[in-house]
């Protein structure tokens, strides 16, 4: 890795060293009152590490609540993106917390307690002249995105209607610190994230790369992910939810992080149920 490149990696958070749980210690479970917490920690403000080398973010913040709330102590097993599910599933720790997207796929794999409702958003560099502002103007260009990103499936969809004869070169990076990365070394024309994500990129990077999209797009519901039919932890965190909800904990969360809470209809649309 060049120095520049490691650089700009270390100033989005991407380069640290994991001094906290990791997959191998997670073999505890709630019975021995541990919630072990799957987060990919390379994600800000939602899931990072701070400059104490701490995990830190609204996720962070929200299952450290949750924790407390239920009297279990908490411990985070940082995961990329894309193996989060598979995680859960498997035991290698309790919950995901890591901006997991609620979707009808998603649905089949993993049970949901959903916390916020947000969106996406395109960046170029700074100066390239490109202003896209929905993901069809993308038509023949490239654009990176977190590997797993909930979107990628409407891109297939654009690909096969709209610019089935100029597609879209969608290229799916392990973090989204390497998607943004490429985008500042000219080696995509875009980066379709999370909107508060990209948002905290571009104050990171002082503005070399803008968003450019006025509206935010896909608004999505995002939810906690637990193994399908662990209705026991279900009912820990419900309950939990709840607790913070009535002592004002989760709103202040929200609104500190300038997000807002879904409905039970937005979740339930969202789910496919």
């Amino acid at each position: 890795m060049h120095m520049k490149q490691a650089t700009i990696l270390a100033s989005l958070g991407i380069l640290a060293s994991i001094a906290f749980a990791s997959a191998a210690d997670a073999g505890g479970s709630i019975n021995a009152g541990q919630l072990f917490v799957g987060s990919d920690l390379t994600y800000p403000p939602y899931d990072y590490l701070d400059s104490s080398n701490r995990p830190a973010g609204l996720d962070v913040e929200l299952t450290t609540a949750l924790a407390k709330a239920a009297g279990l102590k908490i411990k985070f097993v940082d995961t990329r993106f894309e193996n989060l599910i598979i995680g859960v599933s498997s035991g290698q720790f309790d919950v995901i917390a890591s901006a997991l997207y609620v979707k009808p796929e998603r649905t089949k794999q993993t049970d949901f307690v959903p916390y916020m409702k947000s969106g996406v958003s395109i960046a170029v560099l700074k100066g390239s002249g490109f202003a896209f502002q929905t993901l069809e103007d993308l038509c023949g260009h490239s654009f990176g995105s977190v590997k797993g990103s909930a979107w990628l499936q409407r891109v297939d969809e654009i690909n096969r209607t709209t610019c089935a004869d100029r597609k879209i070169d969608a290229r799916e990076f392990p973090t989204a610190p390497e998607a943004a990365q490429a985008l500042l070394s000219g080696g995509i024309d875009a980066q379709v994230e999370d909107s508060a994500v990209l948002a905290e990129a571009v104050r990171k990077l002082n503005g070399r790369i803008i968003i450019t999209n006025r509206e935010q797009l896909y608004p999505v519901i995002v939810a906690l992910g637990l193994k399908k039919g662990n209705t026991e932890l279900a009912d820990i965190l419900t309950r939990a939810m709840s607790a913070i909800k009535a002592n004002g904990e989760y709103q202040a969360l929200l609104a500190k992080y300038n997000v807002a809470a879904p409905t039970e209809d937005e979740f339930r649309a969202a789910a496919g149920l």
